[in-house]
């Protein structure tokens, strides 16, 4: 047996009879819901090694700042000492780890007293991620015509190449710091 379907008007009547459920909403987005709390968190702790990479020139100096960067700071468990994995290019790691108790003054200068105990160095190529700008050079002023004549008549008898090429390089080089 078929069941006859309400009409428009039988429907509506049906519906305003009947109190229905709202729709569930969803949960917010769980980084919507959690800024408050990283900000708190945040504010309370301080960065860690992201703000100490962002100030590691500041912090170090930059003789120790060329050679080294911060890789990651390390929380000890049950508190236990922390400690500060710092990346040191090639053969400075020696240097380094000589300036050790210099740096881990200052870096807990910069994070508060005793928050790093420790200083873990391991060799590796330096990820630097702002490109420091190269030095503008200025162009140097070419010699006048009496200098320029003069050496190339001092040099009448060296044979054509690369040979002559670079004593004429030289030779203007040591003619321009002369002046």
């Amino acid at each position: 047996m078929r069941r006859r379907l309400p009409s428009s008007a039988e429907a509506l009547e049906i519906l305003k009879r009947k109190r229905t459920r709202p729709a569930h909403r969803p949960p917010p987005p769980a980084g919507r819901a959690l800024t408050g709390l990283i900000r708190e968190l945040d504010a309370r702790f301080g960065q860690g090694a992201n703000a100490l990479s962002a100030r590691w020139r500041e912090v170090v100096g930059p003789d120790i700042a060329r050679r080294t960067e911060p890789v990651k700071l390390v929380k000890g468990r049950n508190g236990g000492p922390s400690s500060l994995e710092i990346r040191v290019a090639g053969p400075s790691a020696a240097i380094v780890q000589h300036q050790a108790h210099e740096i881990l003054a200052r870096v807990n200068l910069f994070l508060g007293p005793d928050a790093v105990q420790k200083l873990r160095i391991v060799q590796g190529p330096l990820r630097r991620t702002e490109a420091a700008p190269a030095p503008a050079r200025r162009r140097a002023r070419p010699l006048d015509a009496a200098e320029e004549a003069k050496l190339a008549e001092s040099l009448a008898d060296a044979p054509e190449g690369k040979l002559r090429d670079a004593l004429l390089a030289l030779g203007r080089g040591v003619l321009r710091q002369g002046r």
